[in-house]
């Protein structure tokens, strides 16, 4: 069992390693035997992250043409769909020099544009790549083999697996991707959310869009298609990650980016929060205490928005007090300044704030703008 592990949210979590890391693994077992007629009982590497990974090598086999070994798949304590899953590398020798990889079954195929490799190759990132092709080297070196090789990954049970993922949202279809940047997976990876943003987000530049709508979720995405508002723009979804989604957005060449979203979370935008979960910054009874006390609100009220639960809470207590449309004129003239301070010159952002409860909330002048110039 690999034994690595990391702290989160006060837990010791086990990590595990990636797709990719398993392909190179059993890459090189496969090419070990095929070369040298030996089938090795184990394999290791050393991951991108420095981290080196032993493991098991099953299912070797050979017709002194091909020869395939496989590794299971191990992510730790992370909730992934590919865990327990074998991965395996089929290798032959081939005329052409260098080192030819594809994928086979259970692997998905690319066809759209604006992901790791291009429309119609096999979903084998680069960093994966790179790997695999690195292990058979090593295995050909140590064999005194200076021929081609073409390898060949496969995942049982990847077809099935790959529609509990993103990849039938992103295009990748016929299976799962072999991933991996470090070779580690590390639990609860906010990372690996935030690459997915980043990826919907490069996707839909590619197709030519050069405005976005951020939504951080659900609730957002039934406001916009309500609205009509869905038909305006690609709508990525961007969870609470939202400075990294404005980032990745303006990174994939969006010049108008509109945020949607309830405003439980979108207030927080007004402090510069930027990550909205709850655990890292439960601001919002503090934006509207602070926003309705520069807008002539007491003491008693202030107290009562802090104490209050939830957002639609604070804006009945607004409401009561008369004071609900300075305040929002002030979070929302907040949430423009923050915005633009993240952005460069080149990009610009709005937002909507809406709650269930009390429906449309307000627009920030840029959102006001941008709409105008949408519609």
């Amino acid at each position: 069992m690999f034994e690595h592990y990391i702290q989160s949210g006060g837990r010791r979590l086990r990590c595990g390693y990636t797709t990719g890391t398993c392909a190179a693994l059993a890459a090189w077992g496969a090419a070990t035997l095929l070369l040298t007629g030996h089938a090795p009982a184990q394999a290791s590497l050393t991951t991108p992250k420095g981290l080196p990974v032993t493991v098991s090598l099953l299912d070797c086999r050979t017709d002194g043409q091909t020869a395939q070994c496989s590794v299971t798949k191990d992510a730790g304590d992370d909730a992934d769909v590919t865990d327990g899953m074998p991965v395996t590398a089929a290798v032959e020798r081939t005329d052409a020099p260098g080192i030819a990889i594809d994928g086979g079954e259970g692997v998905g195929r690319v066809t759209l544009p604006g992901l790791d490799q291009p429309v119609g190759a096999a979903a084998i990132n680069s960093v994966p790549r790179k790997m695999i092709a690195q292990a058979a080297a090593r295995a050909a070196d140590s064999a005194g083999y200076a021929g081609g090789l073409k390898i060949v990954i496969s995942v049982a049970g990847g077809e099935q697996a790959a529609a509990k993922t993103f990849n039938p949202r992103l295009g990748i279809v016929g299976g799962i991707s072999i991933l991996g940047t470090s070779g580690i997976v590390e639990p609860m990876s906010e990372q690996a959310l935030i690459d997915t943003i980043a990826l919907e987000l490069r996707q839909a530049a590619a197709k030519g869009a050069k405005r976005v709508i951020l939504t951080p979720g659900n609730y957002g995405m039934d406001f916009l298609q309500a609205e009509g508002m869905d038909r305006l723009a690609p709508v990525v979804k961007c969870s609470n990650y939202i400075g990294d989604a404005l980032d990745a957005a303006a990174a994939a060449g969006f010049g108008e980016i509109l945020l949607v979203g309830h405003a439980g979370k979108l207030v927080k935008l007004a402090a510069g929060v930027m990550n909205t979960h709850s655990r890292v910054a439960d601001a919002r009874g503090e934006v509207f205490c602070a926003h309705a006390a520069l807008c002539g609100g007491d003491r008693e009220l202030c107290r009562a928005l802090m104490a209050a639960p939830t957002s639609d809470a604070c804006l009945d207590l607004l409401d009561a007090a008369q004071l609900r449309q300075p305040v929002m004129e002030s979070i929302l003239l907040a949430i423009d300044t923050k915005l633009a301070a993240r952005l460069c010159a080149d990009c610009r952002a709005g937002a909507v704030l809406f709650t269930n409860q009390h429906g449309l909330l307000g627009q920030t002048q840029q959102a006001k703008e941008i709409l105008k110039a949408w519609q």
